[in-house]
Order: C-alpha cells, then sequence, then structure tokens
C-alpha cells in the first residue's frame, strides 16, 4: 500500500538506514563537526549523526512532525557525543528564502542557531526526500541558497532509493522520481555561480551493513561538494 503524503515523514525508509550506515562508516568526517539535516523525518538520521557530531539541526516543517522528533530525540540522547552540543530541532521551509525567527512559533530560530548555522556548518544532509519533483526542486534551490551563506566549504550527502513504477505516458516501467533527482544533480555540478562550483560523485554502497534492512541495489547515494 501506498503511503499518503501527509505521512511519509512519519516513517523510516530504507534510504535513510542507507545514510546512517554511511554515517556510521564515516563517524571521523562528522567529528566535532556542525551538520544540518533537510527533511529530516523523524529524526533518525540526525540522531545517528550526533553519535559524533558536535550539534545536529534537525529541520523539517509541521508542528506535529518536529515535536515528533523532539520525543525521538530525548528518548535517545544518551547516544549523543560527549561533550557535544545535541540535536536541535528547528523549522526549515525549503519553499521559503528565510528561516523563522518569530519567537511565538514552535522550533523557530534564535539568531544565535542562525550565526551558528551559517558559521560552523559544514555538512549537509537529505535522505530519502526526492519522491516529489516540486519538493526535489526546492530542495535543491535551498542547498544552493545555504552554500552561498554558509562561511565553510560544506558537503551534501543525499540518499535515495529508485523506485520503478509502470506509467501510462510511458507506457513502461520507469523512475521518474529518480530521474528528476539526477537531472537536478547534474544542473547543480553544471552551474557556477562566481565563485561558487559543486562537484557532484556516487557514494559506492561498499561500506559495511551495520543496521537491520535490504540492501538493494536501488538504494543510491551522492556526495555534491561546494568547492
Amino acid at each position: 500500500m501506498a503511503t499518503p503524503l501527509e505521512d511519509v515523514g512519519k516513517q523510516v525508509w530504507r534510504g535513510a538506514l542507507f545514510l546512517a550506515d554511511y554515517l556510521l562508516f564515516q563517524r571521523d568526517l562528522f567529528q566535532g563537526r556542525t551538520v544540518l539535516e533537510l527533511g529530516a523525518g523523524t529524526g533518525f538520521t540526525s540522531i545517528i549523526a550526533a553519535t559524533a557530531a558536535q550539534t545536529v539541526y534537525c529541520t523539517d516543517v509541521g508542528a506535529d512532525l518536529l515535536a515528533m522528533c523532539q520525543r525521538n530525540i530525548a528518548l535517545n540522547s544518551h547516544l549523543t557525543a560527549p561533550g557535544g552540543g545535541g540535536v536541535k530541532v528547528r523549522e526549515l521551509d525549503w519553499l521559503k528564502d528565510d528561516l523563522c525567527t518569530d519567537p511565538e512559533v514552535p522550533f523557530s530560530w534564535s539568531e544565535e542557531d542562525i550565526s551558528d548555522l551559517y558559521g560552523h556548518t559544514t555538512i549537509l544532509l537529505a535522505a530519502e526526500v526526492f519522491y516529489d519533483d516540486d519538493l526535489t526542486d526546492a530542495l535543491f534551490k535551498t542547498l544552493f541558497r545555504l552554500a552561498h551563506r554558509l562561511k565553510n566549504a560544506c558537503t551534501a550527502i543525499l540518499s535515495v532509493e529508485k523506485r520503478l513504477n509502470f506509467t501510462l505516458s510511458h507506457l513502461d516501467v520507469t523512475c521518474e522520481a529518480y530521474d528528476h533527482f539526477r537531472a537536478c544533480l547534474r544542473q547543480l555540478e553544471q552551474l557556477q555561480d562566481g565563485q561558487l562550483r559543486f562537484a557532484v560523485e556516487p557514494v559506492e554502497a561498499a561500506f559495511p551493513q551495520r543496521l537491520e534492512y535490504e540492501r538493494i541495489r536501488q538504494l543510491v547515494g551522492a556526495l555534491a561538494g561546494r568547492c
């Protein structure tokens, strides 16, 4: 059965487990770093990142979803890196250019948060958020906008599962959402804006599997580094 669009963030998808395995394999890459996760859903990947990172900004939209993230993070707070800043749950809407700073809005950003985000973030994460073309476009625009504002060079680590479907428009089995994701990656790599450039490379699925899920060949990872 298909998951309703409004509920896709309320479960842990296979691509998030795949990304989490990669994070566990690359723990040294996250040691003491500031990390931003986009479209965090349950907060699972942010929790895994926080086992090594200094601070993780776990972001999504919707007060109920963010409250669920907060509960999950609190239940797993014993896993965060010793001496780290833990996981901060914040709202980040890809359809808006600016972060919400209204103190009356749940999970809004403080000026201190924003300064830390732009001043220290070097790793961005996004797992299984490429199921809708409009949202995929919005995410890549957000990545580009953040790359302009971050003080340091950054790397985005993305994961997705290629889901094959029969479509009437093609009268064949296709993976349109994945094809659109790949097209956006190519556009990002070809884009040059002053000194801002991106290098894209695949994540080879040769790293150990530590979590329980079926690692099918349709699981795909990519690194997009600002250079």
